[in-house]
């Protein structure tokens, strides 16, 4: 270690000497930081904080930030990793150049996007990728990587809504942008192999989503070595097996993958593999492995949805704190960029105070909500909510629209169930942490509209609202995947979105009719005759 930062040490100082700030020797410092964020983070973090003390150039300064903060959100410390991009130098925006403004938006998008903020994040890279001057600069190898990762950031955010047509085609255009001359390259490359398998197989594509995998691993593994992308490609492999219900197949996978780093803190794989083992084992009917590794899920994932909420608080102060760098940097319109920014920030935070008042109430609402939903008939609906037609009920609702009609004019309403829409297409509603708040800050909405618009479209609060959604998604899951007839009515409950056990089944039987147990008992019936 000392003989590495020795040499690191040397080399910097002939770097400045001989070449000033525009050395060519940066590139391939930045390089190997890059590669290290792949082997191991906290060898990254060390490396590029001692890159960062010797070099005076803000441009690499800035680049070396947002490997750093890569680092952490691999690590899941998502406070930390939004500090470290609120470390910005001193200057005038005048004096950055084109890079440093195009890349401290990029920066933005993928903090948004770690923190669960898809739709933010597809704005700002929207915006980006639709300015030509971005394209004119493409020959400036900086430049270039940095749309392919911002196409790549977008396919994950179109992935997350589950447009996979949107997705594969924003990886095509990233590795157009792609090139064998550094490891960056070849890294974001594979990544990108990793990701098109993945959504191949959600298009129910699985043969060629396995082939991909395993040519990937294969050259992966003849390569210098890269223990993320190597776990990552088997925990999605371990998917194709699971599908195929070989669950042994799948749980091999995952063990090659949690070996490569077992000792090394990439939580927010981790996380994953720890889920998929749990699920594999609990097919497997293997209780003492399932309650081990579901353990472990639990535990970490405690932690990361902590730190999420914290990483959201953080990034408030690092929109406030960079103001005059507004998401669109176009030079004509300079005063209507500071307000957008401004308005994002309004909307931040009042959707983060809206988030804990909420939070505050939970107990009062759930009470509310066993009320409204002992009114309930039974719900025959599937996975999907659609917006309910003019009914009786609708009618009462239309008048006091018309009563109060200044609240929300008919567009931004039906722009709002239009968003409800694709993200009913979502599953993020079983994230147990959801909350109106934390809804709009995803959709980019009003937290005030977008309770007036729920209660008067869909008939009732926001607490029913998700409640409805998660048990319908189980229920649709229970009668299409025999495999789920296996789960204990307490996984069901977590798996669902659920804080108990207790809660699960009263709102199960208030939209069903029936208690979860009963319930199973019949599809079970059906399924033998």
């Amino acid at each position: 270690m000392l003989k590495s930062n020795a040499q690191l040490l040397i080399l910097l100082f002939f770097s400045v000497f001989v070449n000033g700030q525009s050395s060519p020797d940066f590139n391939i410092l930045a390089d190997k930081a890059f590669q290290k964020l792949y082997q191991n983070p906290d060898d990254c973090i060390s490396y590029s904080q001692s890159l960062l003390i010797s070099d005076q150039s803000i441009e690499h300064k800035i680049v070396l930030q947002n490997i750093i903060s890569q680092a952490y959100a691999m690590k899941g410390d998502y406070v930390q990793s939004v500090n470290i991009l609120s470390q910005k130098e001193n200057g005038e925006k005048e004096s950055f150049s084109y890079f440093m403004q195009m890349f401290g938006d990029y920066n933005l998008a993928d903090q948004y996007q770690n923190l669960d903020l898809y739709n933010q994040s597809q704005e700002i890279i929207s915006n980006l990728l639709s300015d030509n001057k971005l394209f004119n600069k493409s020959e400036n190898p900086k430049i270039k990587i940095t749309i392919a990762k911002l196409y790549q950031l977008q396919a994950l955010n179109f992935g997350i809504n589950r447009n996979y047509v949107s997705a594969l085609e924003n990886l095509d255009k990233s590795d157009q942008f792609i090139n064998d001359k550094n490891e960056e390259n070849k890294i974001i490359g594979t990544e990108n192999k990793i990701f098109r398998s993945s959504y191949l197989m959600r298009q129910n594509k699985l043969e060629d989503s396995r082939k991909l995998l395993e040519k990937t691993i294969y050259n992966i593994n003849n390569q210098e070595n890269n223990t993320f992308l190597y776990a990552l490609a088997y925990e999605n492999l371990s998917r194709y097996f699971f599908l195929k219900e070989d669950y042994n197949s799948s749980i091999q996978n995952l063990e090659k993958g949690l070996l490569k780093i077992e000792n090394i803190p990439y939580d927010g794989l981790k996380i994953k593999i720890y889920e998929s083992l749990a699920k594999s084992y609990l097919a497997l009917h293997n209780d003492e492995k399932y309650h081990y590794y579901n353990k472990l899920y639990i535990d970490l994932k405690t932690k990361l949805d902590s730190n999420t909420k914290e990483g959201i608080r953080y990034i408030v102060k690092l929109v406030e704190n960079h103001q005059s760098q507004n998401l669109e940097f176009q030079e004509q319109n300079e005063s209507k960029k500071f307000w957008t920014l401004t308005s994002i920030i309004l909307l931040i935070i009042i959707s983060l105070i809206s988030y804990f008042l909420i939070a505050t109430r939970r107990n009062k609402d759930l009470k509310k909500q066993l009320d409204f939903f002992e009114k309930q008939k039974k719900w025959e609906q599937t996975i999907h909510i659609t917006v309910p037609k003019t009914e009786e009920p609708i009618i009462i609702v239309d008048k006091i629209i018309e009563k109060d009609s200044n609240k929300i004019s008919k567009e931004k309403e039906d722009e709002i169930l239009q968003k409800l829409e694709e993200w009913e297409h979502t599953d993020r509603y079983l994230n147990k942490n959801m909350s109106l708040s934390m809804l709009s800050a995803q959709m980019g909405v009003n937290t005030k509209y977008l309770s007036e618009v729920i209660n008067t479209t869909k008939g009732k609060n926001f607490n029913g609202y998700i409640n409805e959604l998660r048990i319908n998604h189980i229920a649709h899951l229970l009668k299409t995947d025999c495999t789920y007839l296996n789960y204990k009515v307490s996984y069901l409950a977590e798996f669902s979105g659920f804080s108990s056990h207790s809660a699960f089944t009263t709102v199960f039987k208030s939209v069903t009719g029936m208690s979860p147990n009963v319930y199973i008992q019949e599809i079970s019936k059906n399924r033998a005759s």
